[in-house]
């Protein structure tokens, strides 16, 4: 099949509606019916604002970047962009064309 990887990047502490981003999009993405989705959780990164995040051993609340990655159609693609502009959520994104299925 023909489709799109929408992948987001943002931080392990990065809340919407009092629940961690990466937890919201997943229940989203099952309700919404979605392809696929899976959550990466980095050791280190840094973003536009050019600050390292990083996990250290005696950290309990780290703030590491993760990535929200989803297969989906082009329709759906269309679709959860939507949803996160109207929730008023601020996400850096690619999306890549993809060929994808099942062996």
């Amino acid at each position: 099949m023909k489709g799109v990887c929408l992948k987001f990047t943002t931080y392990e502490m990065e809340k919407h509606k009092n629940r961690p981003i990466y937890e919201w999009l997943l229940e989203l993405s099952k309700k919404e019916g979605f392809e696929g989705c899976f959550v990466v959780r980095a050791i280190a990164g840094f973003g536009h604002q050019k600050k390292i995040h990083e996990e250290h051993f005696f950290e309990l609340g780290s703030n590491v970047p993760i990535q929200i990655q989803f297969v989906l159609s082009h329709n759906n693609a269309k679709k959860l962009l939507e949803i996160l502009e109207n929730e008023k959520i601020s996400l850096f994104y690619t999306l890549s064309e993809l060929e994808y299925g099942h062996i």
